[in-house]
Order: C-alpha cells, then sequence, then structure tokens
C-alpha cells in the first residue's frame, strides 16, 4: 500500500529535557522520524523543548518550534501550522500524554487533525490498566493477579486481596515513575499516595508479587496490511522486582526454549492486533515462573521506547524510521532493509549472531541521601550496550564501557572475604546498581550457585558464564607476563578480557601486555551488523571489534576523520555532548572527508549508521581506540566534543603518534593543571579567586585561614561538580575532607574562595587558530556557587551592562590566544562589583553549545570542525549575531522527583539530567516559558513564603515591593518576617521546623502556601529548612532556593501566557 495522499504536513510531538525514565532514546527516534518522513516529501513540524538535541535542529524538520511541551502551547502550533496528522508515538509518554489531551480537550476535531501511528483507543487500551487487563483477558492471555485503584480506599480492598509483597503501578507514567514495591502497609500507603498524585488518570494498577521471576521484552513491528514482524527479544539478567530500564539485558534472550519463544512470539502478535496498534513499533513485557514455565504479560507500550533504542542498535534495524513511514501508509514489504543495501525487504526479520548486553548507568553518588536500592521506579540516568561473538565478551565489553574504571568484573570486596560475608548477602538479597560485582565476589568467596541462584534468582545460564571468567581470573593470577602464548591471549581475548584487566591479573601494565599481545600477532577482527547473520552481504559499515578468522571492515583508502563520541548519558555528561560528536560527524563529510565514529551508548543518533559513514559500537578506552586507528588509519582524531571521556585519551594518544585536531593537548593541560592555569592567568594580568591546592587536611586547614571562608572544595579533575561542596568554617572543611573525600599527594584537594553575590558568566568561544570569535555570552541567573549545569542561563545577558560584556569578550579572546584555541573553548567567569574572575577554562565543547547554536542560527560545533581541518571563520562567513528582539532562556530539569528522600537545593556539585529552552519577546517571557517546558508551574497569585539567610537580606529592599505589586501575600520566619515590618510592608510571622507547631510545612501540608523563596547557608541551617523543600518538591509548589532566581520569577509574571509569542527556529534565524 503506497503512502498517504490524504496527508501533506505532519506535527510530530518530542519527548522535552531528558529525564530518569526518558531519556536520550528519543533524540534517537524524533530525529529518525522526521528524516524519514522529510524525504517523502511530508511538511514536518516538530515541537520538543529541549535544545541539546539533534532532534531540534533546524535542518531536522521544516518548522522546529522549541516551546513547552503542554497541550496549551501545542494547541497554539496547530493553530498557527494546520498540520494534516499528528504523530504521537516518537516522543516517549510525554507526546503520547499531550497527544490524549489534545483529544480530550476536543483540539484535534475542532482543527481537523488527526492522530497517525497509534490511536486513542490503541494508547487508552494499552496505558490504561484496567483496560488493558480487560483486554488480555478477552484473547485469554495471562495477566498477574491485581486490581484497580482510583482512591486509597480501593487501594486497600485490592490489597487485602492479593496480600504482600505488591507491586504498585500508576497508569499513564514513565520509567514506573510513582511505583513501587510494598512489603507492609506504610510502604503500601506512601507508594499508593505518590502514585495516585502522579498518574494523569488517578488510577494504580496493584499486581500480585511477581519477584524472582523471569522477564522478557518483545520488540514488535506491525503494518496496516497486519504483517507482524519480531525485531529483537530481550532477556533481563535481573528477574522481575528490578524495571527493565535498571536491569542488565541481552539481546537476543538467551534462556528461552524455541517453544516459550514462539510462544512468545505469537502471544505479541495477538497483542498488538487486540490493543490495535496497525503502524509502528510496540514493546510487550512478559514473566517467566522459573519453577514451573507459566508466562504472563506485564505492560505494553504502543510507541517507540526505551528498548526499541536498543533493539534497533542491536540488530541495525531502524525502528524508528520503519514506524514512522508504516504511520503514513507504507506496509513492511515496500519497505527496503538500508543495511543489506534493499536486498531484503523491511518485512525479513532480523537474525543476528553475536550477542549485545546493555548495562544502566547510575548516579546514586550524586544523591548520597537516596535509596539506592533498585525496583520498579526507574533511577538509572544513562546506559551502555556491547556488541561480542558471545555473553562473556559482550559482558566484558559493557563493563569496560562505563566510566566508572572499571575493565571487567573488578572486586568490590576486600580480602579476606569471611570479614564482609554480611555485606555480599545484603547486596545479593537487595538488588543495587553494583549487584553484578558482588555476584562475582560470592563466587570468589566460595559461594555455591544454587545459593547465589535462591538469594539473586539471576538465571544458572548467566551464573555459569560468570563463574567461568572469574575462574580464569584466578588461573592468570599465577601467571608472569612472560608465560602468555599466543593460545592463551588469543582464547582471553575471545572471552572478552581487556588488555587492561589481564595486565592488572598478571601485575603488569597495560601497555606492556598490549605489546605482547601485538608481538604474539593476536589482532581485533572487526564484523558488520547486518541484521541477517552474515546471510546477505552489506555495504553498511556498522561494525564491533572481537576475536576470530575474518575481518570485514574493508577500511577505504580515502582520507577520514575519527570522531570519539561520550559515552553512556550521565550527569554531567548528557546528549549535549553526542549533539556536538554528531555535527562534527557531519561537517567532515561536508568538507569531503570519511567520517569515523565511535561511540558505545545505543540511546543515541551518533550511534545511527547513517549519521557517519563507518560506525564502531566500541568502549571508548585506550585499547579500542588505538585498535580501529590501527585498522582505519586516519588522518587525525577530534576528541574536544565528547566531554571529558574522549580528553581522558590525549595523552595515550599523544604518545602512540596520533594526530589530535583541534587545540594541542598541552594547553589542555594548562587550563586544567591548577599551578599552570594559576600561571597564564598571572602572565595575563587577569583576575582570579584565591585559591590553592592541598594534599592533606593540616595543609587545607592552613590555607583556608588565607583564603577566607566560605570556600568551594573540590577534587581536582571532575566533570560536573563531582562531590564539590561549599564550606562555611573549619568544621565543615575538616569533615568534608574526613568523610567526603580522600586527600593525598596523588588526589590532591582544590580550595577556592566564594565569591559572595558574584554573577556567574558562560562564554563559549570559536577560533580557527588566528581569528577568535565569541559564540555567545550567557549570564547565570542564580548566583555564582551554583554549578553552571543547574543554574538557569540568559542569553543575551539580562542585567550585565555592555561595558562588562565588552570586558569579559576581551578576557576570553586573550586566554584564546595564549591558549593558542583551535575549536572550541568554554570559560565561566564570576562578576563582582564590576570586577571580573576567572573561574575555570575548558579548551573543549561545552553543554551550552547546542542552546546557543540554535539560538544564533548557526552550529558552533560544525564551524569549530571546520576550522581545525583548515577552514577560516572567514571563509565559513562565521557569525553569532543574535536574533533582534528576542530573549532566549536556559534552564536546568531535575529529578528530585525520582529521590524523595534528597533535599532539592542547589549547590556546587551537578544535578540536572536535562534542560529546556524558552523563547521570548523579552526575558521575562523567555523564563516562564522555560520554567513552563521544566514542569514548573508558577502561581499568579497567593502567599509566598519567604525566609533568606542574613547575607540575602539587603535584596528584600528590592524584592518585597515587586512580590506585593504582583499581588502576592507574605509569610516570613523570624529574622525574614521582622526585616520585611522594617520596611513597613505586612507579613505574617511563621514558626520554622524546629521552633513548634504549627510551623512552615504544616503550612505547606494545608496548601496555605503557593511560592517558596528560601536560601540558607552553612551545613546545620541547611539541614534545619530541608523538610521544607523536600515538602514543596512532594507537593508541587513553586521554590526557589536562590535570590537572583527569586527577582527571575518576579519578572516572568509581567507575561501573560495568552500573549506568549510561537516562533520557529527556522522564523528566527532567517
Amino acid at each position: 500500500m503506497p503512502k498517504r495522499k490524504d496527508i501533506n504536513s505532519i506535527l510530530i510531538i518530542g519527548a522535552g529535557p531528558i529525564i530518569i525514565g526518558q531519556a536520550c532514546e528519543f533524540d534517537y527516534s524524533g530525529a529518525q522520524a522526521c528524516k524519514a518522513l522529510k524525504e517523502e516529501g511530508f511538511r514536518v513540524i516538530l515541537v520538543n523543548s529541549n535544545p541539546a538535541t539533534i532532534m531540534t535542529d533546524p535542518l531536522m524538520a521544516d518548522a522546529t518550534y522549541i516551546e513547552p511541551i503542554h497541550w496549551e502551547s501545542v494547541e497554539k502550533i496547530i493553530e498557527k501550522e494546520k498540520p494534516d496528522a499528528i504523530l504521537p508515538t516518537m516522543g516517549g509518554q510525554t507526546a503520547l500524554n499531550t497527544a490524549l489531551s489534545l483529544d480530550k480537550k476536543g483540539v484535534l476535531e475542532k482543527h481537523g487533525v488527526i492522530l497517525i501511528g497509534a490511536n486513542r483507543e490503541a494508547i487508552d487500551k494499552a496505558e490504561d490498566r484496567q483496560l488493558f487487563d480487560e483486554t488480555m483477558q478477552a484473547i485469554n492471555i495471562e495477566t498477574p493477579n491485581s486490581g484497580i485503584a482510583h482512591s486509597m480506599d480501593d487501594a486497600f480492598e485490592v490489597q487485602k486481596r492479593i496480600g504482600f509483597p505488591c507491586i504498585i503501578r500508576p497508569s499513564f507514567t514513565m520509567g514506573g515513575t510513582g511505583g513501587g514495591i510494598a512489603y507492609n502497609i506504610d510502604e503500601f500507603e506512601t507508594i499508593c499516595k505518590k502514585g495516585l498524585e502522579l498518574s494523569p488518570t488517578n488510577e494504580l494498577l496493584i499486581d500480585e508479587s511477581l519477584i524472582g521471576w523471569k522477564e522478557f521484552e518483545m520488540e514488535v513491528v506491525r503494518d496496516c496490511e497486519d504483517n507482524c514482524i519480531i525485531v529483537c527479544s530481550i532477556e533481563n539478567l535481573d528477574p522481575m522486582g528490578v524495571h527493565t530500564g535498571d536491569s542488565i539485558t541481552i539481546a537476543p534472550a538467551q534462556t528461552l526454549t524455541d517453544k516459550e519463544y514462539q510462544v512468545m512470539r505469537n502471544a505479541s502478535f495477538k497483542i498488538l492486533r487486540e490493543i490495535g496498534v496497525d503502524t509502528g513499533g510496540s514493546n510487550v513485557q512478559f514473566a517467566i515462573n522459573p519453577e514451573n514455565g507459566k508466562m504472563v504479560v506485564i505492560e505494553m507500550n504502543p510507541r517507540v521506547s526505551r528498548s526499541s533504542a536498543l533493539a534497533s542498535k542491536a540488530t541495525g534495524f531502524p525502528i524508528a524510521k520503519v514506524a514512522a513511514l508504516l504511520s503514513v501508509g507504507y506496509t513492511l514489504d515496500e519497505l527496503k532493509n538500508d543495511i543489506t543495501g534493499g536486498l531484503t525487504p523491511a518485512s525479513f526479520e532480523p537474525s543476528i549472531d553475536y550477542i549485545v548486553t546493555k548495562i544502566p548507568k547510575f548516579a546514586f553518588e550524586k544523591f548520597p541521601q537516596a535509596d539506592p536500592k533498585l525496583t520498579t521506579q526507574m533511577k538509572s540516568v544513562g546506559e551502555v550496550m556491547a556488541i561480542g561473538s558471545n555473553f562473556q565478551e559482550s559482558l566484558q565489553k559493557a563493563l569496560s564501557s562505563m566510566e566508572e574504571d572499571l575493565n571487567g568484573l573488578n572486586p568490590v570486596v576486600e580480602m579476606p572475604y569471611e570479614d564482609h560475608e554480611d555485606k555480599i548477602l545484603y547486596e545479593l538479597t537487595f538488588p543495587g546498581p553494583k549487584r553484578l560485582f558482588y555476584v562475582s565476589d560470592a563466587i570468589r568467596a566460595g559461594w555455591s550457585l544454587e545459593k547465589i541462584y535462591n538469594l539473586t534468582k539471576i538465571d544458572y545460564w548467566f551464573l555459569d558464564q560468570i563463574e567461568e571468567i572469574i575462574s580464569l581470573e584466578k588461573a592468570i593470577q599465577n601467571k608472569g607476563l612472560n608465560t602468555f602464548t599466543k593460545d592463551d591471549i588469543f582464547s582471553l581475548k575471545k572471552k572478552g578480557f581487556t588488555d587492561s584487566r589481564l595486565a592488572e591479573l598478571s601485575q603488569s601494565s597495560e601497555m606492556d601486555f598490549r605489546n605482547l599481545r601485538i608481538s604474539h600477532d593476536v589482532f581485533p577482527i572487526f564484523r558488520r551488523v547486518d541484521t541477517c547473520a552474515a546471510e546477505f552481504a552489506t555495504s553498511t559499515c556498522y561494525m564491533y571489534s572481537t576475536y576470530g578468522d575474518m575481518c570485514e571492515s574493508n577500511p577505504s583508502k580515502n582520507k577520514k576523520i575519527l570522531v570519539l563520541g561520550s559515552g553512556p548519558n550521565r550527569i554531567g555528561q548528557g546528549i549535549e555532548f553526542d549533539y556536538c560528536c554528531v555535527h562534527a560527524s557531519l561537517a567532515m563529510q561536508e568538507e569531503g572527508y570519511e567520517s569515523i565514529m565511535v561511540n558505545c551508548n545505543p540511546e543515541t543518533v551518533s550511534t545511527d549508521y547513517d549519521v557517519s559513514n563507518r560506525l564502531y559500537f566500541e568502549p571508548i578506552s585506550a585499547e579500542k581506540i588505538l585498535d580501529i586507528i590501527d585498522n582505519e588509519k586516519p588522518e587525525g582524531v577530534i576528541i574536544q566534543f565528547g566531554g571529558q571521556t574522549p580528553l581522558k585519551l590525549a595523552d595515550i594518544l599523544s604518545e602512540h603518534g596520533v594526530k589530535i585536531l583541534g587545540t594541542d593537548v598541552d594547553a589542555i593541560d594548562r587550563s586544567e593543571d591548577r599551578e599552570r592555569f594559576q600561571d597564564l592567568i598571572n602572565k595575563l594580568n587577569l583576575k582570579q579567586p584565591a585559591n590553592a591546592t592541598v594534599k592533606n587536611i593540616p595543609e587545607a586547614m592552613d590555607e583556608a585561614d588565607n583564603i577566607g571562608f566560605p570556600i568551594v572544595v573540590r577534587p581536582s579533575y571532575v566533570l560536573g561538580g563531582r562531590a564539590m561542596q561549599l564550606v562555611h568554617n573549619k568544621n565543615e572543611l575538616e569533615l568534608y575532607l574526613t568523610e567526603a573525600v580522600e586527600v593525598s599527594n596523588s588526589k590532591p584537594i582544590l580550595l577556592d574562595s566564594y565569591l559572595t553575590d558574584a554573577i556567574e558568566v558562560d562564554v563559549d568561544v570559536v577560533s580557527d587558530g588566528n581569528n577568535i570569535k565569541i559564540g555567545g555570552i550567557l549570564q547565570h541567573i542564580e548566583q555564582a556557587g551554583i554549578h553552571s549545569g543547574d543554574s538557569a542561563c540568559s542569553l543575551p545577558p539580562y542585567s550585565l551592562s555592555q561595558e562588562i560584556q565588552n570586558e569579559i569578550s576581551n578576557q576570553a579572546i586573550k586566554i584564546g590566544k595564549e591558549l593558542d584555541i583551535l575549536g572550541l573553548m568554554n570559560i565561566q567567569f564570576a562578576v563582582k562589583e564590576n570586577d571580573v574572575y576567572i573561574i575555570e577554562v575548558n579548551p573543549r565543547a561545552s553543554r551550552t553549545v547546542p542552546f546557543i547554536s540554535k539560538a544564533i542560527g548557526n552550529s558552533l560545533v560544525k564551524v569549530a570542525s571546520k576550522a581545525m581541518i583548515g577552514k577560516s571563520l572567514d571563509d565559513q562567513k562565521f557569525n553569532s549575531n543574535l536574533p533582534e528582539g528576542l530573549s532566549f532562556v536556559k534552564e536546568a530539569v531535575m529529578p528530585f522527583d525520582k529521590f524523595p528522600l534528597v533535599d532539592p537545593i542547589l549547590g556546587p556539585e551537578m544535578k540536572s539530567t536535562g534542560e529546556v529552552m524558552g523563547i521570548g519577546i523579552n526575558f521575562g517571557e523567555a523564563y516562564a516559558k522555560a520554567q513552563k517546558g521544566a514542569n514548573k508551574s508558577m502561581p499568579r497569585s497567593g502567599t509566598v513564603f519567604v525566609s533568606v539567610k542574613d547575607s540575602d537580606k539587603k535584596y528584600l529592599d528590592k524584592l518585597v515591593p515587586i512580590i506585593v505589586d504582583r499581588g502576592f501575600k507574605m509569610v516570613a520566619t523570624g529574622g525574614t518576617a521582622s526585616y520585611i515590618k522594617e520596611m513597613n510592608y505586612d507579613v505574617r510571622r511563621i514558626n520554622k521546623v524546629n521552633e513548634g507547631r504549627p510551623h512552615t510545612v504544616d503550612s505547606l501540608l494545608n496548601n496555605e502556601i503557593d511560592l517558596i523563596i528560601n536560601t540558607t547557608e552553612g551545613k546545620q541551617s541547611i539541614q534545619d529548612s530541608a523538610a521544607i523543600r523536600r515538602t514543596a518538591l512532594q507537593n508541587k509548589i513553586f521554590c526557589t532556593t536562590t535570590m537572583f532566581g527569586a527577582f527571575a520569577i518576579m519578572q516572568a509574571l509581567e507575561s501573560k501566557e495568552t500573549d506568549w509569542s510561537y516562533n520557529t527556529l527556522q522564523e528566527i534565524n532567517t
């Protein structure tokens, strides 16, 4: 069936900011859909609030709106663009829920817009827990014994029937949000209350516990002619009880019998047909009781999902692209398989002759108060994927991709193991992010596989595989380096052992082992991902390394450039770096080079096989990169766009004679080494906050006296402000040095004077080696001391004088010239009383690059990449002029709602997972839009709670009159209330939490407060006021913890939503 002729324009709804449960995978799916539909001649309109994605590049769609994904905003876009159809299946739960809201509010009918990809009935049947249950019963497919609740009374009734433990899952949420496992009535009540609040339909499904059952997923695609295929089967290594997004998963499924697989396959097709998904990809999740083989269906997603991204990268089958084309009328047999060059149709089920392993990435170190145990609510922030010829190779490659200093199944427990039996027992019983390593240590400690199985319910097949790795490690520990034969090395490499791990086990260095391996002529080969287990030839260069006979890479003699990706998504290094890597690859192709991408993240656009000329799905480790360079022999390597991950390889690549494009490696060291950086600042006569590098506690105490408190402390060489803290006295400093970090000669600690009341500024610079230009100057809204990644920021600066902006530009250019920058550089400044201070310099791409690029209508990364290969800024006609009459605000999106025990206060350590962009005719409108995009609801009337630290009271002179002018009433704690009363304004005094009842938290719970302005400092004060911020978060009360944030809110309230402007990137940058 050819494409539909009744549709000319299609609105694609994106997923919005990166959050836990909905990450980069929707950049991949949205970008594929935009590209595919545009190529088919449809006018593609996109709405997405996330500036960090490739999806929101103006080249992807015909009309790109970076706007809040709320039905009211989308209606305004529908009114303006008049699309024929909406495709809601590419933007996760956010897009589905928005499409349903548009339908329920009558917007679709009013404007004559249809839903394609999934209709309302199909979405309801799949997402509404009760409807799904009834639908499964109608086709005789078992679901867990369960009940539906729309209130706490309903919930208690269901629980009485089902018993404990039970699993609570809210309808229409993602990543298990609001759900959990309850073992007692207190836990049950807490989870149900939260779940009812978070479900858009106030509906819960309460299931019997299936903890310990095996979990599987099927990625299914169906077209309008009822052709169905299974793209991939996925098995969870962790049994039921751990959210599939937090589980280690393996594709294809390893422990299903053929009969079980066929039953599951047929059930998947039956479910899709009954639910009514007639065009596109879906994900169906099953559980199997290992005792008797009983199978039940858990849920299905009528859309492209996180698992779809994994299945796409695992097989090479582009699910999102195919789903988009099916939604406009094509059938599977009409679409050609790109990977096989059209030799097979898309209706040909993928078949793979290798094993894929996905391992999730967690960020519990950022949230020490959070419960690190894994349950049915997703907590991971990213993931890695690896491909190997067998499970052991695939697993060990995935572990070495994690960016956690792992090179295999490294021990986590110190010997003797007998001293740690209780710890191992606890970690096996209650799953956490390191459970696999504790399983390995249990095997090292001599525990039987039967005992480990009974504690974990991890299938014996996987335990056997892990046991073999541990026994091989034991054998190696007694071998000297020179006793390894060629056969020894070859067989160990086939099992996935890294050079680094083998060197560690044989007490030698990684380079010594690499040289030994090469001297024995043991090299990896590269095989192609071809969707057909080598049945047909493939021209697509999507490859992975393994050890075997025939190499399939067939490198060309063309001039080529290697781009190193950014690895797994995590807090501090997110999707913005993937955006940079993709643009670098595209720039190289535009300039006639063959581009080669190396990355290990299955969620991203950079690992799409059609983005670069050649793709290697590999760990970004010294061993793998050097192997690829030996094979491809590129003219140069780009390392400055993937964040800290590729930069860490700078020295080792230089030592091996690899040409690194862009800024010299020595300049990177000059900017990151504290003493060399200080020399640079002094040479240029610039200012820097007083600082010191210390290697022990007495030295830290002495230097702290010289610098003066408050002081920002942090370990050297970190990304995302890891373990950074603001300390106010010697007690807090000593506590930090003894409890939070280790300080030694090899691990020095940095002390910096904290510039109170300073304005922080980010500047991105681009240089061709001669000409240096400012890409953008961003003023942070939160004052200095809040991590730059967590602060909202404005482009252009909303309150800095032109004189200060000029001085900042001059200083940035001075630094760029001194470091001989080639490519991109980011500098963070602080402005205090008209003095400009340098905070830090990063001679690489920063997380602000995509945001600035979208605002100026010019890709900074493309310009920088071309400059690296000799194309001057003048030749590229580069300019960074902002559109007239517009303001752009970037706002960070926090994951605090996933960690209810965490204090949602901003500080020097980065905690945000994503960002949104607001575009408006002034700063107030742009800031208001950014808040809405970040899902924060700003009150326009009611009562403001004000409690500020003494050093912030001076700001009340200006802030309080504005609050009153906006029509708010005020309540305040003692000192703040007295200050406001002295200003002759009405204010009601309210008790602090430790001053007796009723107190602030009581008022919050009674819905008596609508907006919170709460600034505090000092460890004790922060602890005392944490309950206020946590309660605000749980009750969705808008809260700011900085004074500059409070002023920004008041400015935002000047703009009315009904007056907001909606313009495409294409319109504002013409």
